[in-house]
């Protein structure tokens, strides 16, 4: 275990999505419990420094990191590989006590936090990736906020797997609110996920939109500028009006109008981390090996819904096998929605039981 005296500057690497990165806040929040007068980096993308710089939390600053060869998940519009020596050279002055590797099994990302120069550093490591200091054993199925404060725990930092509550801000309460008016409940949807097997038929998104918008509850739709057309064919399939805000919101926008919503309906992506880290009531739709890396543990306020799809429904190539080299089935280039197994009637089910659970004065104009 490291010794807590003398850690004044802390990096941590984790630079791809939104959920990648809300996954890792509860061993951030572990960390600053630890280290709290500690200067805490996050070595992340251009989208972490707009949305975090201000933000009251865990992390300190952003230092936008360059493109890196082979770092997987990393955003784009990253700056030119060739600014990576002169980044580092930069980071080395910090003279971190600590560096964080919280991004995947170490190929490319354990030698680029050795390359820091911290006077310590712990983190994930695949069989075949460099060492750092001190490691954990890198799996692919195992849930992604435990394995990051697994790596935490080296350094002496615990915590529990719940999202840290999330700031935000007044001007973006407002925000939402302006989008998002009236007494009557909203429900959040989000159709869209980057990969085409996370995502639930817009059909059944669409009927769920009309169920509700029967009941009296008022079905909006959150995603993207890029998930517009997603977005779009669940509009076109409603019966029944549907308020489409996809494109519509910055980060901080619609973390406001998710927590402004009493439930939020959504595939395994950025908004459904998001509406969790606001403490909005969630039913997630997962593929079954997503469920184990990202799904809550509680069912409080949380119904992951898990279709068990285990073979590619246009080949029959076994999906389940990432992480197992001895097992049959690499996966394949077919992109099918791995989600049909889950009908309309459980998720409306869950929606309308945690409906029930909010109380009557949480639909007020005035409720934050």
């Amino acid at each position: 275990m490291i010794d807590g005296l003398g850690v004044r500057r802390i990096a941590v690497l984790r630079c791809n999505a939104l959920g990648d990165y809300l996954m890792t806040t509860p061993a951030l929040a572990a960390l600053r419990a630890r280290f709290p007068d500690a200067d805490l980096t996050l070595l992340g993308a251009a989208w972490h420094e707009r949305f975090l710089t201000g933000r009251p939390g865990p992390v300190d600053r952003v230092r936008v990191l360059p493109r890196v060869d082979g770092l997987a998940g990393q955003p784009p519009g990253a700056p030119a590989a060739d600014a990576l020596p002169a980044f580092l050279a930069q980071e080395r002055e910090q003279r971190y006590d600590l560096a964080v590797q919280l991004h995947g099994g170490g190929a490319a990302s354990n030698p680029l936090v050795s390359a820091l120069g911290a006077r310590r550093s712990i983190g994930l490591r695949a069989e075949g990736a460099p060492p750092l200091d001190v490691t954990v054993p890198y799996r692919y199925y195992q849930s992604e906020a435990e394995r990051c404060l697994e790596v935490v725990r080296l350094a002496g930092a615990r915590g529990d797997a719940e999202y840290p509550l999330l700031a935000v801000s007044d001007a973006e309460r407002d925000a939402a609110a302006a989008l998002l008016p009236g007494d009557a409940p909203w429900v959040a949807l989000h159709a869209g996920a980057t990969d085409p097997r996370r995502r639930w038929p817009a059909e059944r998104f669409a009927a769920l939109a009309d169920a509700l918008t029967a009941t009296g509850a008022r079905p909006v739709l959150v995603g993207a500028a890029g998930e517009a057309e997603v977005s779009g064919a669940v509009v076109a399939a409603a019966a029944r009006p549907v308020t489409d805000l996809s494109g519509r919101t910055d980060l901080g926008v619609l973390a406001a109008a998710l927590q402004r919503c009493a439930v939020v309906v959504a595939n395994d992506s950025g908004p459904l981390h998001l509406a969790r880290a606001v403490g909005s009531a969630t039913v997630g739709l997962y593929w079954c090996g997503n469920a184990i890396n990202a799904a809550p543990a509680t069912r409080t306020r949380h119904r992951p819904l898990l279709s068990w799809t285990l073979h590619c429904p246009e080949c029959g190539t076994d999906c389940s096998t990432a992480g197992h080299p001895h097992r049959r089935g690499d996966g394949c280039a077919h992109r099918p929605s791995y989600l049909d197994q889950i009908p309309v009637a459980e998720v409306w089910e869950e929606v309308s039981d945690l409906l029930g659970r909010v109380p009557a004065d949480a639909w007020s104009p005035a409720h934050r």
